[in-house]
């Protein structure tokens, strides 16, 4: 178990699912967005910081009763970065590290995120420490250094971050994690009759 804050990034439009939710997809006999929540509660002591779209949205029933805070993203239609500006300010003060989530990555796991936090050393010189698929690819859960916090402040669009990855530079540590775990986000109704048909 870790105390490191964990932001649940689920302000996202679905834009891509004519008209349905991916969020509330049911994986595991649960709403997507509910089985991310419960994975990161189960996995740390400090606070879940849930980012959704300004309310009323149907993404805050999904979580109620949940020990995790819901932060309101008003301008969440600007793209990702609305949402990382909002949740890395609400980080508690003299936070040291907080790792970072996709809800839409439904194959992720609590081991995945365990493995990705019990490989976090913030004595050493590393700033990113960054869950990847088997194969090497880059991706999720992110764990930032405090040092890295200031950056998210300033970001527009939707880079989803890559502009505060990239000031880290060479001093980021891959976390390999099996399969597709880290990437395997899906967009559409195809996407969706896929995978389940593959399981």
């Amino acid at each position: 178990m870790t105390d490191l804050p964990i932001i649940l990034l689920a302000a996202g439009a679905s834009s891509r699912m004519r008209g349905a939710d991916k969020l509330l997809e049911i994986v595991d006999g649960q709403p997507l967005l509910r089985r991310q929540a419960e994975i990161a509660r189960a996995v740390t002591t400090g606070p879940v910081l849930v980012a959704l779209p300004a309310p009323p949205h149907a993404r805050y029933e999904v979580i109620s009763g949940l020990d995790v805070t819901p932060v309101p993203v008003p301008y969440a239609s600007e793209g990702m970065n609305a949402s990382l500006r909002r949740a890395f300010a609400a980080l508690p003060p003299h936070t040291a590290a907080a790792m970072l989530v996709l809800a839409d990555l439904p194959e992720l796991t609590e081991n995945d995120l365990r493995t990705v936090a019990q490989a976090v050393e913030l004595k050493s010189d590393i700033l990113i420490w960054r869950g990847a698929t088997e194969d090497g690819k880059p991706g999720h859960p992110i764990v930032f250094a405090a040092t890295l916090f200031p950056a998210f402040a300033t970001l527009a669009g939707d880079g989803g971050g890559r502009e505060v990855v990239a000031q880290a530079g060479p001093r980021v540590q891959l976390v390999p994690l099996p399969g597709q775990h880290a990437r395997r986000d899906l967009d559409t109704p195809e996407d969706w009759a896929a995978w389940r048909a593959g399981r």
